[in-house]
């Protein structure tokens, strides 16, 4: 059969599985029957080596075989393959007969385009430093040293042998800071001594100091203390191990001998700085991602943030807790995620499936699970529809909101047991709640499953009531995340049980009206300058203050930037169609200029302005200056000019007196003597 211009190959993997071809045709709306092979990666090899031949592009239903095909169009010089899952997801299982609604959506939501990836460049010349407290850093660093240019720094080393050939560089010192990567550790040492060669029995150090600098590649930590980095997994180049464990060591030590060349790290977050809502004008507002980042890649950088690429581990925190939009994750972007979710779950849909339970997993824990629980199990149940992703914790309110919009009706996540993040997600989780339940869905819908044993999952998805969905949206998801979550949020409204026109949410949620005091307010616009979004607007025209509510999110910064005070944040999600066109605030007759008549400012804001300086202030005693207050600001010059006013002059100097001044003033008291005789 031929999907979107791919030709699509399905085998029952020699009967282990129920598969009919013509009704997985029609339940994908494919072009031709499925020709079902029963031994495509072996007997029937013919058969996908034809295909490749043709130039068409194709769709294998089979991921275990993979690298043998891909071998096989290596040879044949063959274009274009992709791979999907049918047999651990569907195929094997209990209710695998009832799987073809299924097994169909699976292959329509594998045809969704993959977008490449922009990435950076990290380049390690095998420069290594082994952080350790005794004999056995040394030992570790013996064993790399043939590889690798090693350096032993040793913390608080307490009766460590003297070697008796010094073939390493063996220092003393705590490491008090680190920052940096692969190929680009910079770490700032305090109590630094060299070796002293006269150590005989233990070895002894010289004189220390504080603040030295070590440059290197990569960072073996055996001294068992406190990681260097935060989520210090996923700090590339940094190798942790406990030094009482052989077999960790020894791993970290065989990894530590890959990291030598140049390697490629996808750029897993884009920043868009304009629409960030970190700070204006040095107040601060948004600081979701700077809370909740794990391996702190994120900093502030004026207005905005800045993404250290480069010690960006992928998890997507900061784009799903992100309001505006502004970090965007890549690995997809909200909009190719979405399409994958309404190609899944419209597919299984229309196919004839029923309360579809979407069940999200990762790669490295969630994917194994699934597939123990195929080969060793009862297998996954009919209606559940298994999602990978990149990152757990990259799935916010749009992910969840898209979900349930295209008839998903409950969303289920495989979490590990430990990871970084999960207050994030769980934020999510609690946001989700709040709209779900506030428009009649009910409670429970989203949440995590913190299972490590198929076993486990098996009952909690036997013990999870089934239940139908929302009526499914038609529409294709369009525009960013915040977009996306509008969409598909304004539509679980339309046909939910209980529609609402507003529902308050908690605080944080990244929606939300203002509360301005009106009265209090002098349409000093300031507030106006500090939105993010565009939420708040003034008119070139005239003095006047509109909120479009949809735009804001909630960020805070009108609240800190207003020099009144009479700005409240109220989280909550408006469905009114008023919600996304521009309200008034406030609007005044604009104050005229006593001079020209000319509008400009506002009548509250100048007389404001007079009330705080007039008599309060030495430049304004003088009557004259108050009222340039005003005047508009070419009348201010014009005035100034003609009054030869001065408006940093102090007061008055006093008229310089001389000595003839004093007598004439002297001689007005007293009458000369002269004057006296004549009379």
């Amino acid at each position: 059969m031929e999907l979107e211009g791919r030709r699509v190959l399905v085998c029952d993997c020699e009967g282990t599985m129920p598969l009919d071809g013509a009704a997985l045709a029609r339940a994908c709306g494919a072009r031709g029957e499925a020709a079902v092979a029963n031994q495509l990666c072996r007997r029937e090899i013919g058969r996908f080596q034809d295909a490749v031949r043709s130039g068409q592009p194709l769709l294998v239903a089979c991921t275990q075989e993979s690298p043998l095909f891909e071998e096989q169009r290596s040879e044949l010089g063959g274009g274009d393959v992709a791979y999907v899952n049918i047999r651990e997801t569907a195929g094997w299982s209990d209710e695998a007969a009832a799987a073809l609604p299924k097994q169909a959506a699976l292959i329509l939501e594998s045809l969704a385009p993959r977008p490449s990836l922009a990435t950076v460049s990290m380049k390690s010349e095998g420069v290594a430093l082994v952080y350790g407290r005794d004999e056995r850093a040394i030992a570790a660093a013996r064993q790399l040293a043939g590889r690798l240019d090693i350096t032993v720094l040793l913390v608080d080393p307490r009766d460590v042998p003297a070697p008796a050939l010094m073939d390493l560089p063996v220092v003393r010192g705590r490491i008090a800071r680190a920052k940096g990567h692969l190929g680009a550790f910079e770490l700032t040492v305090n109590d630094y001594a060299q070796p002293l060669p006269s150590s005989r029995r233990a070895l002894a150090f010289g004189p220390a100091r504080d603040g030295a600098t070590s440059r290197c590649d990569i960072v073996i930590d055996l001294s068992g203390g406190t990681p260097l980095f935060p989520a210090h997994e996923k700090r590339e180049g940094y190798l942790r191990a406990d030094p009482g464990n052989p077999a960790s060591v020894q791993k970290a030590l065989f990894d530590a001998v890959d990291l030598i060349g140049e390697f490629e790290k996808p750029v897993y977050v884009e920043l868009h700085p304009e629409i960030c809502a970190h700070s204006r004008s040095k107040k601060i507002g948004c600081t979701r991602c700077l809370d909740n980042c794990p391996t702190g890649a994120i900093a502030p950088a004026g207005d905005h943030v800045a993404i250290d690429p480069f010690v960006c581990a992928g998890c997507g925190t900061c784009a799903a807790v992100c309001p505006t939009g502004a970090a965007e994750y890549l690995l997809p972007a909200a909009a190719a995620q979405a399409d994958r979710l309404r190609r899944l779950l419209l597919g299984y849909l229309e196919a004839g499936g029923e309360a579809p339970l979407l069940l999200v997993h990762d790669a490295e824990h969630g994917a194994p699970l699934i597939d123990a629980l195929a080969r060793h199990g009862a297998g996954l149940p009919a209606h559940v529809l298994p999602f990978a992703v990149q990152s757990l914790d990259g799935l916010g309110l749009d992910f969840f909101a898209t979900a349930f919009a295209f008839g998903a009706a409950d969303v289920r996540l495989l979490t590990p047991p430990a990871r970084d993040g999960g207050g994030a997600l769980t934020d999510q989780f609690a946001l989700v709640e709040a709209i779900l339940s506030g428009i009649g869905m009910g409670h429970g819908r989203a949440g995590g499953w913190d299972a490590s044993d198929p076993d486990v999952l098996a009952q909690a998805l036997v013990a999870l009531d089934k239940r139908p969905g929302a009526p499914a949206a038609g529409h294709l998801p369009m525009g960013d995340k915040r977009a996306i979550a509008r969409q598909s949020l304004r539509h679980l409204n339309r046909v939910a049980a209980m529609p609402v026109e507003m529902l308050d949410l908690p605080q944080g949620a990244p929606f939300g009206g203002l509360k301005v005091d009106v009265a209090g307010c002098t349409l000093c616009l300031s507030c106006v300058a500090a939105c993010p979004t565009g939420a708040l607007r003034d008119d070139p025209d005239r003095p006047r203050l509109t909120f479009t509510e949809d735009a804001c999110v909630q960020c805070g910064l009108c609240r800190a930037t207003c020099p009144e005070k009479v700005i409240a944040l109220e989280p909550r999600l408006n469905f009114r169609e008023s919600a996304m066109s521009a309200i008034l605030v406030k609007e005044e007759e604009p104050f005229h200029c006593i001079r020209c008549a000319k509008p400009f400012g506002t009548k509250s804001s100048i007389e404001s302005i007079i009330a705080k300086l007039e008599g309060r202030h030495w430049m304004y005693a003088d009557g004259k200056l108050v009222e340039r207050l005003r005047m508009c600001a070419d009348c201010r010059i014009i005035v100034q000019s003609e009054q030869a006013i001065d408006p940093y002059a102090g007061a008055p100097r006093p008229e310089v007196r001389t000595t003839d001044d004093y007598i004439a003033d002297m001689a007005k008291i007293r009458p000369r003597p002269d004057d006296a005789d004549q009379g």
